[in-house]
């Protein structure tokens, strides 16, 4: 009986044991969380005075998102804070992928607690639709902790299995270029310039969520040496808009990873004509830099409606002289015009415009041209040519009186114009080329690089008269 009772105790522990273990592979396959679920989603769907976010979330599939793994920071808008959102609307009347964006704009894919967060730029999960970069947030923590100058964190570091939360008394509209512009105390002198004598063109320009932005923006250290102890309303109106729009890239969502060494054209333009804007040159050689003298100092500042890049220097307005020198492809062209002290073509290259004799239409060699040069006349340097020949050499690549762009060819084609020098040389249309005295052909491989007196086009021959 004794030994009947043990083999019934064994078998019961065994069964117990097997059962046990069934229910375990059949329940978990590994992935149950010990302990009672407080993931972010968890903690708005707890939460009365989160049902409207709640509702939100889940009219865009993002519940399951923050139900989910992850290292979050969400700031989690309050119902009060959805009805002045809304303004009379109910949610289901928004759009559901602008409500998805208008939400992710609120979310980091990072854990930050309050000590965390410093002033600054974050990223969170909303998309620039352009680009796909992913939108900037603008956090002030010089008072508390503001975002993008308009919603407040009333109650920080709600922490969960997945992130943390920090409440917020207003809903984190989608920014756009005005946004970030008056929101960041850097960058007062800009608005400030933006909206002299009460301009509203350019914010109103910058707030268009239908128009692609590039900005190079200019820190208030940046005014200040432009200015050089000015007042801002002691420049000129049109001046002070034409430096402005040399700052803007319109059409284009220009992230720093994909620059590269370019010509862009900007809202600026040559004399006032819309069809003649101003080219920006930039470089990536050493971080990026325009027109030579401008450093971008924070990149990738995104927004709804294009990209910010802060930059050190206010960008001054081109003459053709500053393509010359800013453009390593014609470093060797500006060896030639600086090659004997009594040369005077940089000075008179930086003639405004409407002086005469600008403006001015320069056939520019790139280097390679000049390299060709030396070696079809047997020399080593620049040094090596008569100083008489270098100047009427580069005499002929300047056409002086006139703003030749590239759509302009087709009207000269198979004509002569006469050079700054007096010689003349002939237009040919297509393919683009200038007829040298010689009779050479010196194709145009780049067009329309446009400052505010003249125009250059790179050619990749040196024009002759030998």
């Amino acid at each position: 009986m004794k030994n009947l009772f043990n083999l019934t105790k064994l078998a019961f522990l065994a069964l117990t044991l097997f059962v046990s273990v069934s229910c375990d592979d059949d329940d978990d396959n590994g992935n149950i969380i010990e302990g009672e679920s407080n993931t972010i989603a968890d903690f708005v769907a707890a939460n009365e005075d989160y049902s409207s976010l709640l509702a939100a979330l889940q009219q865009t599939d993002l519940d399951a998102t923050l139900a989910g793994n992850g290292t979050f920071t969400v700031f989690a808008p309050n119902n009060a804070a959805f009805e002045t959102f809304l303004d009379g609307a109910a949610l289901e009347d928004v759009d559901t992928d602008v409500l998805r964006q208008v939400l992710l704009n609120h979310v980091l894919n990072t854990t930050l607690t309050s000590t965390d967060l410093t002033t600054g730029y974050v990223t969170n999960l909303a998309t620039e639709p352009s680009s796909n970069a992913n939108i900037s947030l603008y956090v002030d923590t010089t008072d508390g902790v503001v975002l993008n100058g308009q919603s407040s964190v009333t109650t920080p570091d709600i922490e969960t299995d997945n992130g943390v939360i920090h409440a917020v008394d207003t809903v984190i509209a989608l920014p756009t270029i005005a946004t970030f512009a008056t929101t960041n105390p850097a960058l007062t002198s800009l608005v400030a310039a933006l909206t002299d004598e009460g301009n509203t063109a350019f914010t109103t320009l910058l707030s268009d969520t239908e128009q692609d932005f590039t900005v190079f923006a200019p820190t208030n250290d940046a005014f200040d040496t432009f200015l050089d102890g000015a007042a801002l309303e002691d420049v000129d109106n049109d001046v002070l808009a034409q430096v402005l729009s040399n700052h803007v890239v319109p059409g284009a969502v220009a992230i720093s990873g994909t620059l590269t060494n370019s010509y862009v054209n900007t809202a600026a333009t040559f004399n006032g004509e819309a069809d003649a804007p101003l080219s920006l040159y930039i470089n990536t050689d050493n971080g990026v830099t325009l027109n030579g003298g401008s450093d971008v100092i924070i990149a990738d500042i995104v927004a709804v409606n294009g990209v910010v890049h802060v930059v050190d220097t206010v960008i001054g307005l081109p003459d053709v002289t500053t393509f010359a020198t800013a453009d390593p492809n014609f470093s060797t062209l500006v060896s030639a015009l600086t090659a004997d002290a009594s040369f005077g073509y940089v000075g008179a290259l930086q003639t405004p415009n409407g002086t005469d004799p600008a403006p001015f239409t320069v056939l520019a060699p790139v280097n390679t041209a000049f390299e060709n040069l030396l070696t079809d006349l047997g020399v080593d340097s620049l040094d090596d040519i008569d100083t008489a020949t270098l100047a009427a050499t580069l005499e002929l690549h300047v056409i002086a009186g006139a703003n030749v762009r590239a759509e302009d060819l087709a009207g000269l084609d198979g004509m002569m114009v006469e050079t700054l020098g007096g010689t003349n040389i002939t237009i040919q249309a297509d393919p683009a080329a200038a007829i040298d005295p010689d009779n050479g052909e010196n194709p145009i491989v780049a067009t329309n690089v446009q400052a505010t007196n003249g125009v250059i086009h790179a050619v990749s021959r040196v024009l002759r008269d030998l």
